[in-house]
């Protein structure tokens, strides 16, 4: 109890001794304060004080904040994000015994009086004119709610001024709470108050209602809950902080019997059942669990990340990300993805059993999967621990995503650009039995492009060095060899005939960009022989459009969001013709033709045909594998993100070792578990 000032104590024992008195002189304290009549009221305002009748006479309920639920394809549990956590119910999915119980021990005579307990409220009195202190002990349940309204929409709303006022002992503010009760006793049911009451009260530890306080400390709805777990959480509401059974156990356990004391006093249960429940161990009862409220509580953080900034970036959620970011924290959505939890179980299995966590080459690996024609994201992962502590290891950063989705800012991607040179070379009827000049060139010993070779807009500054991981000694060769050795100079022989400018169209066409969202560049290396960074989840869709013949789809990890059951996005597969189908067959077959004759010889996929290409970066610090049937695309990076210009050669990882990091040595295996996995039993399916 907190002491009044002299005057203000004056001034509430005046005003409430003269609001009780005269009601009763007069036969109206019931009507007043369970149907309250203009007449009533009236007579209160004369009788002690204008400013009970100058306060609004009605009262809106709080829009209590709701966490949201983040669902995988299947209906599993991704996360909830939450300012609060909380999760509002109806009162017929609370079980009786805890009605029961929390009207026991705060307000017995809830169901029979109005707004105001006489007999609480003269007892308070008296007690008051005897102390000199201000007693808390005459507010009904009623009231208790209106208070924990005031203060709930004042901490929303930012005014942290109006939330203590809301819970101050203060004569205006008692003033207030008498008022709303007044008007809520008049029109809304008993029921629907005390709903409220247990859908808003604080439960201690976190828990906001009862709904989240039964999960969080027993694991069960409360619907289901029993009367020692009942009376354990009732009789937290009066001090949640300093008496909740985890941090609190003594105290926990003595509230928790002073309301199975109260409910046998008041006939509510009987001697046995009082007893029995007595004796009940509180640690007996406890099974304690947290909902994954964090990304970092997740089954899957990173997707759980990605999906979060990708609805930040949704229009339909809010006028800005912010908004949008509020909408999901408090507004009780419920968010259906593309998430296969199988596939991603795969994913991140097959990133681990090839490139262990931790390695001891600084190396990381991580992989993006979509389905062809549809944009749905059906896995992301990486063999990182998700979190903030990088001495052991950890990172928030996605190496899966582009930039704006929560990704690093990408990795260069190298002969996987081959694809769009080849789709540009058919497009212009270069055709399927196609030969190329393809200059002599080695590891070690480099062919000279002039600048003559690649004029402007796309043309090089100077003379251009290209390089080949494989001895070429010279000459024309198929373009279909030149795709299986993946030999830099015939196809930069091949962009000087066809045009850079032409290729960078089509992969312009085809969604590739830089991760961190800027276009790709117009200079050669970058063009042909993919000097730029990218994301896998770049180079994933853009292989995906490959595999739909030609359709490029907008990344979908959403099916719909709704809220209280309406919807508010349910995104359809958006996909644009971006090649022709005729030109991206002919391509798919250079790239069919490389997992039979090239660097994915040593892992095609069982029974069932594939295409795909390797790349790997300047120096081999970055290496890549992307591939891809019809009902499935998967990209594969594995390089090191810190050091991205170190050079990795005669490496070993895994009890496997490789004379350089290329995309056939680590990638591509982990790509061929990926598939091989996430294809068990479905048909086989024609390429494009």
């Amino acid at each position: 109890m907190v002491a009044v000032p002299r005057r203000d104590l004056g001034r509430t024992i005046r005003l409430l001794l003269a609001f009780v008195v005269v009601a009763i002189l007069l036969g109206v304290l019931g009507a007043a304060l369970s149907v309250p009549s203009v007449g009533a009221l009236g007579r209160l305002t004369s009788a002690g004080d204008s400013s009970f009748m100058s306060l609004p006479s009605t009262f809106s309920a709080a829009q209590l904040p709701r966490g949201s639920r983040i669902l995988a394809a299947d209906g599993s549990v991704i996360a909830t994000p939450q300012d609060q956590n909380r999760m509002v119910v109806g009162l017929g999915q609370i079980a009786p015994v805890m009605r029961q119980a929390q009207v026991a021990i705060e307000d017995s005579r809830f169901y029979s009086h109005g707004a105001i307990d006489v007999k609480a409220l003269t007892r308070a009195l008296i007690q008051d004119l005897r102390t000199g202190t201000a007693s808390e002990g005459a507010s009904t349940l009623t009231q208790q709610f209106v208070k924990m309204t005031l203060q709930a929409q004042a901490l929303a709303e930012g005014r942290n001024a109006a939330a203590e006022a809301a819970v101050a002992k203060t004569l205006p503010r008692k003033l207030t709470e008498l008022r709303y009760a007044a008007w809520l006793e008049r029109t809304w049911s008993k029921n629907r108050i005390l709903g409220g009451y247990l859908n808003l009260a604080y439960y201690g530890d976190g828990a906001y209602g009862v709904e989240a306080a039964a999960r969080h400390y027993f694991g069960m709805p409360a619907s289901a809950l029993t009367l020692p777990e009942a009376a354990t959480l009732a009789g937290l509401v009066r001090s949640p902080s300093t008496s909740d059974p985890v941090h609190h156990p003594t105290q926990a356990l003595a509230r928790r019997n002073l309301v199975l004391g109260r409910m046998h006093a008041l006939g509510l249960v009987t001697t046995s059942q009082w007893r029995a429940a007595l004796r009940r161990p509180l640690a007996a009862d406890l099974h304690v669990t947290n909902p994954p409220a964090t990304c970092a509580a997740s089954r899957h953080p990173y997707f759980c990340s990605f999906v979060i900034r990708w609805l930040e970036q949704q229009p339909a959620l809010g006028a800005t990300a912010q908004a949008r970011h509020d909408l999901l924290f408090r507004g009780g959505l419920t968010v259906r993805t593309t998430l296969d939890p199988s596939v991603e179980k795969d994913v991140n299995k097959a990133l681990r059993a090839v490139a262990p966590e931790g390695n001891s080459l600084g190396v990381a690996a991580a992989a993006y999967v979509t389905r062809p024609g549809t944009g749905d994201v059906l896995a992301l992962g990486q063999d990182t621990a998700y979190g903030t502590d990088a001495g052991a290891g950890q990172t928030e950063l996605s190496y899966s995503v582009d930039t704006v989705y929560g990704g690093s800012r990408g990795f260069q991607f190298g002969s996987t650009a081959k694809a769009f040179s080849l789709v540009t070379a058919m497009a212009q009827g270069v055709g399927l039995h196609a030969t190329v000049d393809a200059p002599a060139a080695g590891p070690h010993q480099p062919a000279i492009f002039s600048r003559s070779q690649f004029p402007r807009p796309c043309g090089l500054y100077s003379r251009w060095k290209v390089y080949n991981d494989e001895a070429w000694g010279g000459g024309t060769m198929s373009l279909m060899a030149a795709t299986a050795q993946s030999t830099n100079t015939a196809f930069v022989s091949l962009a000087s005939r066809i045009g850079v400018c032409a290729i960078h169209r089509t992969m312009t066409a085809f969604g590739m960009h830089d991760a961190s969202g800027a276009p790709i560049g117009t200079y050669p290396p970058q063009v042909v022989l993919g000097a730029q960074q990218v994301s896998p989840q770049t180079l994933a869709n853009a292989y995906a459009a490959l595999a739909a013949g030609g359709l490029l789809c907008r990344t979908r990890p959403v099916t719909s969001v709704t809220q209280h059951g309406t919807v508010l996005l349910a995104p359809p597969p958006s996909c644009a013709r971006v090649a022709d189908a005729r030109a991206v067959g002919q391509a798919t077959q250079f790239l069919m033709y490389n997992m039979t004759h090239g660097s994915g010889i040593l892992n095609q996929l069982k029974g069932r045909p594939s295409a795909g290409k390797t790349g790997t970066a300047d120096g081999n610090a970055q290496s890549w594998f992307v591939g891809y049937t019809p009902q499935l695309t998967t990209a594969v990076w594995v390089g090191n993100p810190v050091e991205q210009n170190r050079r990795m050669f005669h490496v070993s990882m895994a009890g496997k070792s490789c004379t350089a990091m290329t995309g056939a040595c680590f990638a591509a295996p982990i790509w061929r578990r990926i598939m091989s996995a996430a294809l068990a039993g479905q048909p086989v399916a024609p390429m494009p």
